[in-house]
């Protein structure tokens, strides 16, 4: 599988390398973007953000110096180019807070607009996730984390009553949303359409009332979009009637469901993926 956006060909591509670097004083930790980027904290999530060319400036604890996965860090900031400076703790306090002595300005890759969605050349074995009604940010990155690992082409949600890409989706993400192509459509239920009608895309739901398990059948061949509803709530009518087929995921324990991110790894990695080659 490849990205349909950015991974044509490669999956290991990466955005531009970074730009002219400011030394203004870091904004509060509201998480707001300014004009100059956001900030991220958490060494996995910096480092993503680094190897993403998505970091403008890495700023590490001086009192962090030699802490475990830092040296991993400094190397992938001297690769890319990108600033590391060593800064008292108190000024990190500024930018984020439990920042595990390490933050980064990042510029977040925009968000794709129904009209990016249907210019975008999908490969034969595409695999699209449509997350419907996920509104909380720590879900989201991590849906996006176990989709970036599974090597989806693209994560789709809605551009209402959805969590938005901010600083704690990235970061609950590992980092994976800023490798992954994210698309924010205004209406889910005519975008799966155009994906099964235009794009040639099975698309599958998952469903807990589903007759059949995702150990029932084998996965479609070709091009697939999984559904993932909320948690409670599930996928909404008219998205759900948008769908090909509904599976579930076998439940044999006490408790009726999981939640959206372990679901999604659990359909992923049990059902869609043994359906195609292995990748590199």
């Amino acid at each position: 599988m490849s990205d349909p956006s950015r991974r044509a060909g490669s999956r290991g591509s990466r955005p531009a390398g970074p730009e002219r670097r400011s030394r203004r004083r870091p904004p509060s930790r509201t998480g707001r973007n300014a004009p100059e980027g956001a900030w991220i904290a958490g060494r996995r999530a910096v480092t993503e953000a680094v190897r993403a060319g998505r970091a403008r400036e890495v700023l590490a604890a001086v009192e962090a110096r030699g802490a475990a996965g830092l040296r991993e860090l400094v190397e992938a900031c001297a690769a890319a180019g990108v600033e590391f400076r060593e800064v008292p703790r108190s000024e990190l306090d500024h930018v984020a807070a439990d920042h595990q002595g390490v933050a980064a300005r990042v510029v977040p890759p925009r968000a794709l607009s129904d009209h990016d969605l249907r210019r975008l050349a999908f490969p034969s074995d595409a695999v699209v996730v449509v997350l419907d009604g996920v509104t909380d940010p720590q879900n989201l990155g991590a849906a996006a984390r176990t989709a970036e690992a599974a090597g989806v082409d693209l994560l789709v949600t809605r551009e209402r009553r959805s969590a938005p890409m901010t600083a704690a989706a990235v970061r609950a993400s590992a980092g994976a949303m800023l490798h992954l192509p994210l698309a924010r459509v205004v209406n889910l239920a005519r975008t799966l359409r155009w994906l099964a009608d235009e794009a040639a895309f099975t698309v599958v739901g998952l469903e807990e009332r589903a007759p059949a398990s995702i150990l029932d059948a084998a996965c479609p061949t070709g091009r697939v979009v999984l559904v993932v509803g909320s948690e409670g709530a599930g996928m909404s009518r008219l998205v759900r009637e948008s769908c090909d087929l509904l599976v579930r995921l076998p439940m044999h324990g006490h408790v009726a469901s999981l939640n959206a991110a372990a679901s999604l790894a659990a359909a992923l990695y049990g059902y869609v993926l043994p359906s195609r080659a292995e990748g590199p």
